[in-house]
């Protein structure tokens, strides 16, 4: 039975919106993960990525409350409410997904359900092929499935926060530009985003040094990583599917890779930006559901 550590405490006006189990799992030597559950039954990890938390996935989870699900939210290392390293430099591809592995591992789960977003893909997905045999379905949210092509162009938004100027700029406070529904993010939601990367301990270094995970050229160290990803993808031969948002300025214009790395994925396109949980979140319920009925 895997050791559950007590949760952070959360103020009132954020507790009241994650009607969830909450719990921490050591994952490295003391560095502990936050996790959040709801339901029972066919496991659904749900991964985020940059620079959010597993409360993207609250409306995801209202709108499955009540199925045979047993959905499951960590919030990566550096980010919500999970330890922060000591060092940026601990932020690469390596130690994200050997953390997540680890959890995985220590949750004993079967038959599972992926669900990745952001940097949610690269780790999810690197954190189920380190546990074999483990992901029997995988729905997939605006995210990477492998590295960038020859002759790539790093985009303006990622040059520009992956700058000495990037660390100063409090991105996170302005996730609504991504979405194409700005108010999808704002007031109570932006402040919960917001919240624990307020928090002590580097919260706003891990967002910068999660950005800088992203590869600016092919001898970047998240290659290798990448290629494995892709390799794991493209070998599956489980159900699938995808949700996109097409209206997202930062991953809207890759579906077609997707596509051709999932062929045989039921495709939902939506009018929504990068964080379509907010946006689109009874598409993406249905979307689960479906890989589990196929599964």
């Amino acid at each position: 039975m895997t050791e559950r550590f007590p949760p952070p405490e959360l103020p009132d006006w954020l507790s009241e919106q994650l009607p969830f189990d909450r719990y921490t799992v050591d994952v490295d030597d003391g560095l502990h993960m936050h996790v959040m559950e709801q339901g029972e039954g066919r496991p659904v990890v749900l991964f985020h990525g940059n620079p959010t938390w597993g409360y993207l996935y609250r409306k995801v989870a209202a709108e499955l409350a009540g199925q045979p699900v047993r959905l499951i939210m960590p919030d990566m290392i550096g980010l919500g409410f999970s330890d922060r390293p000591d060092l940026m430099s601990d932020h690469t591809l390596a130690n994200h997904a050997r953390w997540m592995s680890t959890l995985i591992s220590k949750l004993e789960l079967s038959e599972a359900v992926a669900v990745v977003q952001d940097w949610g893909g690269a780790v999810g997905l690197l954190s189920m092929r380190n546990n074999p045999g483990l992901m029997t379905g995988l729905v997939v949210l605006n995210t990477q499935l492998g590295p960038p092509k020859p002759g790539f162009t790093p985009t303006r938004f990622h040059r520009i926060l992956s700058s000495r100027l990037g660390g100063f700029l409090p991105w996170q406070n302005h996730l609504r530009f991504a979405q194409s529904d700005r108010a999808s993010i704002r007031g109570i939601v932006q402040q919960s985003y917001n919240y624990p990367l307020g928090k002590s301990n580097g919260g706003g270094a891990a967002v910068h040094a999660l950005i800088r995970m992203v590869p600016d050229s092919l001898d970047h160290p998240s290659i290798p990583l990448l290629t494995e990803m892709e390799e794991f993808v493209e070998a599956y031969d489980g159900s699938s599917a995808i949700v996109w948002g097409r209206s997202d300025p930062i991953l809207g214009k890759i579906l077609r890779r997707i596509k051709r790395q999932l062929p045989n994925a039921e495709v939902t396109v939506t009018d929504a930006g990068h964080f379509l949980q907010e946006e689109v979140p009874v598409e993406i319920a249905a979307a689960i559901g479906g890989v589990i009925a196929r599964s």
